[in-house]
This record gives structure tokens, sequence and C-alpha cells, in this order.
């Protein structure tokens, strides 16, 4: 089983911004799209952002389009989650999963997911 390690998470002030990592530990991940999705208190899980490994092409929920930018480092393994201007509704606990069925905002298109990272938006 692949496994995506999160880090980045932490407590910020609403107009700051904060860098999410995910760390994929799988040697090749040609043909896999990494997104990243999010879980409010109170809330179900929702699509944030995605990205494909080789084309790079995208997808963002319209919550976050304009505020956030997926990127990926291939010599790391690593896709980053660059977060701008938050706001509180931003608050969850922020997970990244990977999967073959492209850049998808379903959940279901994702097969491996790490174990989440807190981020706290505070006024």
């Amino acid at each position: 089983q692949v496994q995506l390690v999160e880090s980045g998470g932490g407590l910020v002030q609403t107009g700051e911004s904060l860098r999410l990592s995910c760390v994929v530990s799988r040697r090749s991940l040609d043909g896999f799209a990494v997104g990243w999705f999010r879980q409010p208190p109170g809330k179900e899980r929702q699509f944030v952002a995605a990205i494909h490994w080789n084309a790079a092409n995208t997808n963002y929920a319209d919550s976050v389009k304009g505020r956030f930018d997926i990127v990926r480092d291939r010599a790391q393994n690593t896709v980053y989650l660059k977060m701008n201007n938050l706001k509180t509704e931003d608050t969850a606990v922020y997970y990244c999963a990977a999967g073959v069925r492209g850049v998808t905002a379903a959940a279901d298109g994702y097969m491996y997911w790490g174990q989440g990272t807190q981020v706290t938006v505070s006024s």
C-alpha cells in the first residue's frame, strides 16, 4: 500500500498563509493524481484541489479558487497546497489522497489516504 503523510497544519489568523505538504511513499507516481480534501467540524468531507503527476493539470473547488494553489515537486515525491488569505471557513482537517482516475473531485476516485493534518483559522 502506498502511504501518504501530511504536514504543515497549525493555527493561523484570518488573512494569513499556510503551506501543507503531502509526501507520498511510492517510487513512481506516473499515472496518479494527488488531491486534497478537508472536513470542517460538523460537516461532510469536501474536495479542495487536485493535480495530475504527469500532465500537471489541476482542479480546484470554487470555494478556494484564486486563494489556494496546488503544486508538485517530482524530485521529492511531494505535493503542496499553498493556502493564501485564509478564512475561518477554511478550518478543517485536511487530507491528501492519491488515485488513478484523474483530478476528479469525487472521493471514490482516490484509493490511498493520509491521516490528516489540522488547520485552524481564528479571527
